[in-house]
C-alpha cells in the first residue's frame, strides 16, 4: 500500500479516526499477529508505542520472540533497520561510528555505526557497560548525535526499541533512572499459551519470510502526525497530573515521576485512543497505558532496583485511589 493514501490531515469531527489511518492500524496489527501468536494485546502496546512516537524496553527472558516482534515491524513498516548486539566490551564508537584516517590525502572518512537508521533494536541492553548505554541517552531524547564535537542528525524517523534480561542475570548492568525515563513503555512478551506455542514450532521461520511492507517511513510519520491531534480534555489532563503528583507524594516511593513522565502519559493516551479508532481519550485510555508508561519511572524506599512488576502493581493502586472525572 502506497503511502500517500495516508493524507496528512486533521481527524474527522465524528468518533473515529480517518480511515485511512484506522486501516493501517489494523493491517499492522495483523502482520505481527501472523508471527507473534497469541499476544494481540502486546502488539497493541507495541504499536501504540511507536504510534506516539516513543522508544520500548521490552524486558522478559531469552527466547520468547522480542527480536523477532521487532524485526517483523521493520519489514512491515519498510524502515531502515540495525540491530546493536549489546557486550561489556561495547564501546560508544561502535553506536555512533567513527572516522578513519586516510594517510594518502591527510583527510578523515567518517564511518556511520548503527545509530543511523530508522529502527535500532538494542539487544540485551543491559549487557552493555554503563558508559555505553549513556551513549544512546542524546540520541533518544532529542534524535542527533554528538561525535568529535559535532553534532549529527539522525533519521527521521528514529525509533529505539532495547531488550534486557530481568535484572539479576549473570553478566547485567542495571540501567540508570536517567536511561530509564527516556523509554516511553517498559513492557515484557511473557511466554506464548500452549496453542500459540505449537503453532510458533510449524510456522513461525515461513511466516516471517512472507512479512510485506505496508507502508514506509513517511506513512508511520503521518500516522504519529495524527495521534497528535486526537483531542484530550483538560479534565482528563488534570487527572493525568493527578496520577503524576500521587507518585511523588507515596510514602513508599523514593522518587516519583517527572514532568517528562505527564508528558509521555499524555502521548501515550493519544496514541491509544487512536490505536482504539477514537478522536478523543478517554479515561480508561489513561489507566491502560500508566502502568506500562509509568512503572519504570519511579524508584521504591526498599530498594533501586525492586522489581518491575512490583512496580506496575503500585501504579495500578494508585491509578485505583485516583478519582475519574466524570
Amino acid at each position: 500500500m502506497n503511502s500517500t493514501n495516508l493524507a496528512n490531515e486533521p481527524l474527522t469531527d465524528g468518533n473515529i479516526i480517518a480511515p485511512d489511518g484506522a486501516d493501517i492500524v489494523a493491517k499492522l496489527q495483523q502482520g505481527i499477529a501472523q508471527v507473534i501468536r497469541g499476544k494481540s494485546q502486546v502488539i497493541a502496546d507495541f504499536l501504540t508505542a511507536i504510534i506516539a512516537g516513543g522508544s520500548i524496553l521490552l524486558e522478559d527472558l531469552p527466547g520468547v520472540g522480542k527480536t523477532t516482534l521487532c524485526k517483523t515491524f521493520a519489514r512491515l513498516v519498510d524502515l531502515q533497520f540495525d540491530r546493536l548486539q549489546c557486550t561489556p566490551d561495547l564501546l560508544p564508537a561502535d553506536v555512533y561510528g567513527f572516522s578513519i584516517y586516510n594517510a594518502q590525502d591527510g583527510s578523515f572518512t567518517f564511518r556511520p555505526g548503527p545509530v543511523f537508521c530508522n529502527l535500532l533494536l538494542v539487544d540485551e541492553i543491559n549487557r552493555a557497560s554503563p558508559r555505553t548505554q549513556s551513549a544512546l541517552l542524546e540520541a533518544m531524547a532529542e534524535r542527533q548525535v554528538t561525535i568529535e564535537g559535532s553534532s549529527r542528525p539522525l533519521a527521521h524517523p528514529f525509533l529505539v526499541v532495547a531488550t534486557q534480561n530481568p535484572s539479576g542475570f549473570q553478566g547485567t548492568y542495571p540501567l540508570p533512572e536517567a536511561q530509564l525515563d527516556r523509554f516511553l513503555f517498559h513492557m515484557a512478551i511473557e511466554y506464548p499459551d500452549h496453542d500459540s506455542e505449537i503453532e510458533l514450532l510449524y510456522g513461525q521461520s515461513r511466516l516471517e519470510l512472507e512479512v510485506k511492507p505496508i507502508i514506509d517511513g513517511q506513512g508511520l510519520l503521518q500516522l504519529q502526525n495524527q495521534a497528535t491531534q486526537v483531542e484530550v480534555h483538560r479534565d482528563l489532563a488534570d487527572y493525568m497530573v493527578r496520577i503524576i503528583a500521587a507518585t511523588r507524594d507515596n510514602d513508599r516511593l523514593q522518587i516519583g515521576c517527572s514532568p517528562r513522565g505527564s508528558q509521555m502519559l499524555f502521548r501515550a493516551s493519544q496514541a491509544a485512543a487512536f490505536m482504539a479508532g477514537r478522536s478523543y481519550v478517554l479515561p480508561d485510555d489513561v489507566q491502560h497505558v500508566a502502568p506500562l508508561a509509568l512503572a519504570h519511572r519511579i524508584v521504591s524506599k526498599r530498594s533501586a532496583h525492586e522489581l518491575h512488576s512490583n512496580k506496575r502493581a503500585l501504579i495500578q493502586e494508585i491509578i485505583d485511589s485516583t478519582v475519574v472525572p466524570a
